[in-house]
């Protein structure tokens, strides 16, 4: 009978069968009966007992193989004595007995040291715990899996058993790197697109304007940068400096018009102590702070007459001194300006001088508007989501059609620093993985401005072209159109270009 028993007990186990507690239970029954009863009776009760547990067994198992994630048993030496049906048909049938064996038999390498670590540690501590990692199924592909361990303990709070689940997440997985390559190669993207740090775009506009800062960047030569306001001034000067031989030195930035006009001279020569009422230290200014690097004035059109001199003189003598000063410093600085102002008509109207013009006016670039480039518009705004939803942990799946559609139709007055505010404001208030742009922000204003300024472009296209036709078509030189329309030459070609007039049908063979 003992023999019998044992066969049973071990055929149920090789089938599968979590056997392991009921083993128990009939073992301590059949002591029992020994015990305490007449052959015949232990036998026959010894038979019912064992039938209901094996019955309760069988339930059990079924109950366990329909749930869809794998279970597995672990015993206190580390031995597998059960694994689900799900488990079962993912791995077959395994080999090793050992806990270790079977491990190092289904872990993909890389995670394998990992996770032999997190399981010895569990085990020694007691403690449940989780796990990631790639298991190799019967038909030697791997996929990811999340691996939880719990102790089952007995009265006595004494480990009895370990339980394991498996839960297959190789689709959140690969979701997850899927979306990690894509923003890499949204990275990638703009990387190359960009020649300049975050001057991002691929337009013809854009990238005749950045072919001539590629040239002068290396070069020490002073650069005026011209364009509306918020077309990237700033950044093109930022990216002239990193890439020219002061790029280890200081870039030092100053906005003219924010500095009060009374203090502009103090602020870029620096000034003695008791130059004037409130000056009761020697002070540093901005062209010394920027001593063998790159000083950046922008807005200098906003310069005044006095101040006008004073930079004249640091270009043309490559030295200055600071205000209640008798001392000539010299001045090892390269010299990048910017601004937003026709500076010619200036010229004509008497708040900037002729002189200081043609010094600063060494290399221009033109800046194109945001609207004469609209091509670049979709890259910029996939540009500003992927940093805003970076900065503020959010997740952007898509870019709505109609936003994209939106933007794009816009006239960006405000040119890219307009956008990227949009953008970030709509970052702010987006709940959902689907990324879009409040129609109130730019539909009316985009309305209301859109007659106003086709109606102003076509008033410059008209003296354009009635300059050109007086001019015969020539857009330099004394007799040019651009000396008609007082303008530069660069500034001229790129309205032609951007309004898409035809220079040669002025012109008379």
């Amino acid at each position: 009978m003992n023999t019998q028993m044992m066969r049973e007990t071990g055929a149920s186990r090789s089938a599968g069968l979590i056997a392991a507690p009921d083993v128990v239970r009939t073992l301590t029954v059949v002591s029992s009966l020994r015990a305490n009863q007449p052959a015949t009776s232990k036998y026959s009760e010894f038979q019912t007992q064992q039938t209901a547990a094996k019955e309760s067994a069988r339930q059990l198992q079924q109950v366990i193989d329909l749930i869809p994630l794998q279970m597995f048993i672990l015993e206190p030496e580390s031995s597998a004595s059960f694994e689900n049906q799900a488990a079962h048909e993912y791995f077959g049938p395994l080999q090793a007995a050992s806990l270790k064996a079977r491990m190092m038999e289904v872990t993909h390498p890389d995670d394998l040291e990992s996770v032999m670590g997190t399981y010895k540690n569990a085990l020694a501590s007691g403690q449940p715990f989780e796990a990631e990692a790639r298991l190799k199924s019967k038909d030697g592909l791997y996929r990811w899996f999340l691996q939880h361990m719990y102790p089952l303990r007995d009265e006595q709070g004494r480990i009895v058993r370990w339980c394991g689940t498996r839960i297959d997440v190789d689709d959140k997985k690969q979701s997850q790197e899927n979306a990690h390559r894509e923003s890499l190669a949204l990275r990638e993207e703009i990387d190359r697109t960009s020649m300049f740090e975050e001057i991002v775009g691929t337009s013809p506009a854009l990238k005749a304007a950045l072919a001539r800062i590629a040239k002068v960047a290396p070069t020490d030569s002073t650069v005026l940068i011209t364009g509306e306001t918020g077309t990237g001034k700033e950044l093109v000067a930022r990216a002239i400096h990193k890439r020219s031989s002061r790029a280890k030195r200081p870039f030092v930035s100053v906005n003219c018009a924010a500095i009060p006009k009374d203090l502009v001279a103090s602020e870029l020569f620096g000034h003695e102590k008791g130059a004037f009422t409130g000056a009761l230290q020697q002070r540093l200014g901005r062209f010394e702070m920027a001593e063998g690097g790159t000083i950046f004035l922008d807005e200098i059109g906003e310069l005044p007459a006095e101040t006008q001199v004073a930079l004249l003189r640091v270009l043309q003598e490559r030295e200055f001194e600071r205000v209640g000063g008798t001392r000539s410093i010299r001045a090892d600085v390269r010299v990048i300006v910017a601004t937003h102002r026709d500076l010619p008509a200036a010229i004509e109207g008497g708040t900037f001088r002729s002189d200081l013009f043609y010094r600063i006016n060494v290399f221009p670039v033109e800046m194109p508007a945001l609207r004469e480039r609209r091509e670049d518009i979709h890259l910029l705004v996939e540009y500003f989501v992927d940093r805003y939803s970076s900065k503020m942990g959010k997740t952007i799946r898509c870019i709505e059609r109609k936003t994209l559609d939106r933007l794009q139709s816009y006239s960006w007055p405000g040119n890219i620093r307009e956008l990227q505010n949009v953008i970030e404001r709509s970052m702010i208030i987006c709940d959902t993985e689907n990324f879009s742009v409040d129609d109130s922000w730019i539909a009316n204003r985009a309305c209301a401005n859109r007659p106003l300024a086709d109606e102003l472009v076509a008033q410059e296209k008209e003296m354009i072209e009635a300059a050109l036709a007086e001019t015969r078509g020539r857009v330099s030189g004394p007799s040019g159109a651009a000396a008609t329309l007082r303008m530069a030459p660069s500034t001229l070609d790129s309205k032609i270009k951007s309004l898409n007039i035809d220079k040669r049908r002025f012109q008379v063979n």
